[in-house]
C-alpha cells in the first residue's frame, strides 16, 4: 500500500469517529486542525528549517501569546492581546507560598488578526476594547485561545471581555458574554463548532461551565455548570479544550477536568457519564480513537452513553501538561522533553528502551501534529522536533528558531505555521 493510500485510510478511520470536520481539508480551521486531534492529511510538509532557511516569511507581532494559528484558505488567523499594564502581573497574596504566583493585569485591545498566507501580509485586524483587570499567570498572556472557523464566521474567545463572532473580513456579527472568568493563572480554553453551535469551556474559578450559544446569533442555548471538586487544591482547574466524538449511534462531548472525565450529549449538555482519571490541573486535550476516550494516563472504552472498561497507560500519555498527544492506528505518541509511545491495547512503552539520551528540546507547552507519517512539536525555545511516526524512534530533524513559543503548530497547504512570542512563521520548502 502507498503512502497515501496508509494516510488516507488511517483518516478514513479516524474521521467516521469525528463529526463536524472535515478531515480531508486543506485548512486547519480550529484548535488542533479539523478533526481536534492534531492530524493532517499534508503531504510534502519541510523536514528541516531554520530562522533563514526555507522561511516563505514572518510577520512581526505586536506582543507576546500563547494561541496557536488557524488557517483558512488564504487568510491565517490569530488572537492578540496588547496594551497591557500592570504586566507581569502582580503575585497574588492570596497564593500559597511555593505555589507558582499570578495576578491581575490589564489587556486593553484585544484583538483578533487576518494575515494573507502566501506574503504574510496583515490584511485586517479586529479588536475589542477591555479596561477591566483580569487574572492570569505572565506565561499565560491574555487571548491564549486559538479561533475557530467554519470559513463564514470566525469565533474567538477573549476571556471575560467575551466570546466574539466575526465574518472573514473581520466585521463583528455578534458578542456573547460569558461573563468574569476569576482563575489566578487565567484562562485557555477554545471554542469548538459543533452544527450550529459553538462550545466554550469557561473556566476555571469559582465559576466554571461550559456553555453552548448559537453560531449564528449567539444566543445562549444551554449550559452544564460544573462543580469544583472536593478533592486536591483551590488552584486546580482544567484549561483544556473538549473534542466531539462520534460513539456508536451517538454524538458526545468529551472533557476531562481535576480528578474526573466526563461525557456530555453536545446538543443539550447532559451529562451522559463520568469516571475517575486525571489529577487536579488539567491542560491538554482529550483524545478518542478505537472506541476509547484517552486523556492522561487512562484510557476508558466507551459503549452506548458509559464506560465499559479502564486502561492505564504505563506513565503519563499526555494531557495532563499543556501538550496534548496525537493516536495513529495502535499506537499514542506524546510529545514533551523526551517523547514517548505507548501500545493503546497493553499501555506498554514502546521507546523507552530506545532513547539513550535526551533529545536536545526544552520543556514543550506545545502539541504534536501528525503529518505525511511524521510527528512534529516545538519545545519552549523555539526547536521543532520531526520524529518519524511507529516503533522505532528516530529524530528526522531538530529546527531551531530561538523564539520563545507555547503555542502549538498549524499545517495547511504544504506548509507549517509557528507563532513564536515575537512573530508569526510560515515555513515552506524552498522549491515551492
Amino acid at each position: 500500500m502507498t503512502r497515501m493510500r496508509l494516510i488516507v485510510s488511517f483518516l478514513l478511520c479516524l474521521g467516521c469517529t469525528f463529526v463536524g470536520v472535515d478531515a480531508f481539508g486543506d485548512n486547519w480551521p480550529g484548535w488542533r486542525g479539523p478533526t481536534g486531534q492534531g492530524v493532517s492529511r499534508e503531504t510534502d510538509l519541510p523536514v528541516t528549517w531554520s530562522a533563514t532557511e526555507n522561511v516563505r516569511w514572518k510577520a512581526e507581532l505586536s506582543d507576546e501569546g500563547n494561541s496557536s494559528p488557524v488557517v483558512w484558505g488564504d487568510q491565517v488567523l490569530l488572537t492578540q492581546a496588547s496594551e497591557k499594564t500592570h504586566w507581569p502581573p502582580e503575585r497574588d497574596p492570596k497564593i500559597p507560598r511555593g505555589t507558582s504566583g499570578g495576578g491581575a493585569a490589564v489587556a486593553e485591545k484585544r484583538s483578533l488578526l487576518c494575515f494573507d498566507r502566501t506574503t504574510g501580509n496583515l490584511l485586517w485586524q479586529s479588536d475589542t476594547v477591555y479596561k477591566v483587570p483580569e487574572p492570569t499567570h505572565r506565561t499565560n498572556p491574555f487571548c491564549s485561545a486559538t479561533p475557530v472557523t467554519d470559513g463564514e464566521r470566525i469565533i474567538v474567545s477573549h476571556g471575560s471581555a467575551g466570546l466574539l463572532c466575526y465574518d472573514m473580513a473581520g466585521d463583528l456579527i455578534w458578542k456573547h458574554d460569558i461573563g468574569k472568568l476569576d482563575h489566578v493563572w487565567g484562562n485557555a480554553s477554545s471554542p469548538i463548532l459543533y452544527g450550529d453551535l459553538v462550545i466554550l469551556w469557561c473556566g476555571p474559578g469559582s465559576r466554571q461551565l461550559l456553555r453552548a450559544v448559537n453560531k449564528r446569533t449567539g444566543e445562549k442555548v444551554w449550559d452544564h455548570v460544573e462543580p469544583q471538586s472536593e478533592t486536591g487544591s483551590d488552584l486546580q482547574g482544567t484549561w483544556a479544550t473538549p473534542i466531539v466524538a462520534r460513539v456508536g449511534e451517538h454524538d458526545q462531548l468529551i472533557m476531562p477536568f481535576p480528578y474526573v472525565m466526563k461525557g456530555f450529549n453536545p446538543k443539550t449538555g447532559r451529562e451522559l457519564w463520568k469516571q475517575r482519571g486525571p489529577g487536579n490541573f488539567v491542560y491538554g486535550s482529550p483524545l478518542f480513537a478505537h472506541g476509547m476516550a484517552i486523556f492522561g494516563k487512562d484510557a476508558c472504552k466507551l459503549e452506548g452513553q458509559g464506560v465499559i472498561e479502564q486502561l492505564r497507560f504505563e506513565r503519563s500519555g499526555g494531557g495532563r501538561g499543556p501538550h496534548s498527544p496525537v493516536v495513529l492506528g495502535d499506537y499514542l505518541y506524546v510529545g514533551g522533553s523526551i517523547p514517548s509511545c505507548f501500545e493503546i491495547k497493553t499501555g506498554k512503552e514502546v521507546w523507552k528502551e530506545q532513547i539513550e539520551t535526551r533529545p536536545g528540546t526544552s520543556d514543550a507547552w506545545a502539541s504534536m501534529v501528525y503529518a505525511d507519517d511524521r510527528l512534529y512539536f516545538t519545545d519552549q525555545k523555539g526547536t521543532t522536533l520531526v520524529l518519524a511516526a511507529g516503533r522505532r524512534y528516530e529524530v528526522l530533524a531538530k529546527n531551531v528558531l530561538k523564539e520563545h513559543t507555547n503555542a502549538s503548530i498549524a499545517v495547511s497547504q504544504g506548509n507549517i505555521f509557528i507563532r513564536t512570542w515575537k512573530h508569526l512563521w510560515c515555513i515552506g520548502n524552498e522549491s515551492e
